[in-house]
C-alpha cells in the first residue's frame, strides 16, 4: 500500500520536473520574434480622408425689392418642381413705378408736334429723353441685382443690355436728325419722327423693366427640390452647409434666440433678404480633403466607402467625380486638395436593411480604394522595416537570418505586395522585428 503511494508521488514528482524544465526551455527561445511566410493573394489600398455630404445644388431666393410676403404656397420641408410658384411678394415701390411708367407710355408722343424754341429745344427733349432712360435702366439693374436665380437674374440683366443699346441707337439716330436740320440737309418733320421714336421707345422700355422687375415679385424655384424657409443656418466656421448653399445665398445673420428667423407671410422684407431655399437632393454627392501625400493616387472613377457620424455601422457607396487642381488649407493645417464624388445608397453591415439618406452637411469619414494588385506577392505590412533609409524584410535563408531589401508596390493597411526581393513561400519575421541580427541563428 505504502509503496504503490511512493511509486504515485515519484511519478507525480517526475510530471512536475518534466514540466518546470519544459517551461524553462521554452523561456530560454522565447525571444520575442514570429516567423511567417510570404503568400500570393489581393492587396487594396486604401486612402481615408474627411468629408461632408453635399446636395447636388442650393439655391435661396431673395426679396428682390421692399415689401410684404403677400401669399407663401410652401413649408419647409415640401417638395417642389422647377418653375413651381413658392411666394409672392408685394412691392408698393415697384407697383407705382410700373403705373407710372405706363402712364408716361400712354402719354408718349406718336410723331407730331415739334417743341417750340427751335433746335435748341429739340436737343434740350433728348438729353431729357437720355436722361429718364439712364434712369430707368439704373433702376432696372438694381431690381435685377437682388435676383437670387442666377439664370432668371442674368436674363433680366441681359434684357435690361439689350434695351439700353437699342435705345442708344435711336437716341443716335435722333441727334443726327437734329444736326441734319441745323444744316440744313433735313426738314423739320424728320427730325420730329426720330425724336418721337427714341422718346416711345424709351417709354416703352421703361414700362417694359419696371413691369418684369414686378414679375420678379413672384418667386418660383429655380430647381427641383426639397424647400426649407429662410436661408442657410449661419455658421462661424464658414463651411459646412453655409459653403455649400453659396449659389446666390446669404446667411441669416445674428438671429435673436428663440425666434423662428424664416420670413412668416404677411411680414415685411428688405430687399435681398432670404425668403426661402430649395436644395436639389436628387443626387447627393460628397466632398472630402485628401491630404497631398496621397492626392496623386485620387483618379475620377475611384471607388470609395462611406461611413457617416450619423448612421453608425452603415456603409455607403461612392464614386469619385472629380479632383480640384488648386489646394485647400486642411483642418490640420497642411495643404489638401478637394475631392468630389457621388454618393450612391447605402446598406447596414450587419444585413438589417437599408441605410436611412443622408442630410446635406453630415459629416463622413472618405475611405478610397486607390489602389489593388490582384494574384501579388504580399507580406504582413510588420514584417517591412525600414533599414539605412530602404524597405527591408528580414527572411530566414539557410537557417540564418538575412535583411533582404524589397521593392513595395501596393500598401494595404494590414499587408504590402512586395514587388521584388522575397518570393511566395519564403519564410519572413511577420514579429520582433528589432530582435533579430544578420546571420543569427533561425529556428
Amino acid at each position: 500500500m505504502s509503496r504503490t503511494h511512493s511509486r504515485s508521488a515519484l511519478l507525480a514528482g517526475g510530471i512536475l520536473v518534466l514540466l518546470l524544465l519544459t517551461a524553462a526551455s521554452c523561456d530560454d527561445h522565447d525571444t520575442g520574434v514570429r516567423l511567417g511566410t510570404a503568400t500570393v493573394g489581393t492587396v487594396g489600398e486604401i486612402v481615408e480622408a474627411p468629408g461632408s455630404v453635399t446636395a447636388r445644388t442650393a439655391a435661396t431666393l431673395t426679396a428682390p425689392a421692399a415689401g410684404t410676403l403677400a401669399d407663401l404656397r410652401v413649408e419647409s420641408g415640401d417638395r417642389v418642381a422647377k418653375g413651381d410658384v413658392l411666394a409672392v411678394l408685394d412691392s408698393p415701390e415697384l407697383r407705382r413705378r410700373r403705373d407710372a411708367a405706363r402712364k408716361a407710355l400712354a402719354q408718349a408722343p406718336s410723331g407730331g408736334g415739334a417743341p417750340t424754341g427751335g433746335t435748341a429745344a429739340f436737343t434740350q427733349v433728348r438729353r431729357t429723353t437720355d436722361e429718364q432712360a439712364a434712369q430707368a435702366f439704373e433702376l432696372a439693374l438694381e431690381a435685377a441685382d437682388q435676383i437670387a436665380d442666377p439664370r432668371l437674374r442674368e436674363v433680366m440683366r441681359r434684357q435690361v443690355d439689350a434695351a439700353r443699346k437699342q435705345y442708344r441707337a435711336a437716341s443716335a439716330a435722333a441727334d443726327a436728325a437734329v444736326r441734319a436740320v441745323q444744316h440744313g440737309v433735313a426738314s423739320l418733320s424728320e427730325a420730329v419722327s426720330s425724336l418721337s421714336a427714341a422718346q416711345r421707345l424709351q417709354a416703352q422700355q421703361a414700362y417694359d423693366l419696371a413691369d418684369a422687375a414686378v414679375d420678379a415679385l413672384t418667386l418660383k424655384a429655380p430647381v427641383s427640390g426639397v424647400v426649407q424657409l429662410g436661408g442657410p443656418a449661419s455658421d462661424p466656421a464658414g463651411g459646412g452647409l453655409s459653403a455649400l448653399l453659396s449659389d446666390g445665398a446669404e446667411s441669416v445673420r445674428n438671429p435673436t434666440a428663440g425666434v423662428d428667423p424664416a420670413v412668416a407671410e404677411g411680414a415685411y422684407v428688405a430687399p435681398g433678404t432670404p425668403v426661402l431655399t430649395v436644395v436639389d437632393v436628387g443626387r447627393l454627392g460628397l466632398a472630402a480633403e485628401v491630404d497631398e501625400t496621397d492626392v496623386l493616387l485620387v483618379k475620377p472613377g475611384v471607388a470609395a466607402d462611406v461611413e457617416l457620424d450619423a448612421a453608425t455601422g452603415a456603409t455607403y457607396p461612392a464614386t469619385v467625380r472629380s479632383v480640384d487642381l488648386l489646394p485647400v488649407t486642411s483642418a490640420r493645417g497642411g495643404v489638401s486638395y478637394r475631392v468630389r464624388l457621388d454618393l450612391g445608397e447605402g446598406a447596414y453591415t450587419d444585413g438589417s436593411g437599408a441605410a436611412p439618406t443622408p442630410r446635406p452637411g453630415m459629416s463622413a469619414v472618405v475611405r478610397l480604394r486607390v489602389r489593388q494588385a490582384d494574384a501579388a506577392v504580399t507580406v504582413p505590412a510588420s514584417a517591412v522595416v525600414s533599414v539605412d533609409g530602404r524597405d527591408t524584410v528580414w527572411a530566414v535563408q539557410d537557417g540564418h537570418y538575412r535583411s533582404i531589401p524589397v521593392r513595395l508596390g501596393v500598401r494595404g493597411e494590414d499587408t504590402v505586395q512586395v514587388v521584388s526581393g522575397v518570393t511566395a513561400g519564403q519564410r519572413i519575421v511577420v514579429a520582433g522585428t528589432d530582435r533579430v541580427e544578420n546571420g543569427a541563428g533561425a529556428p
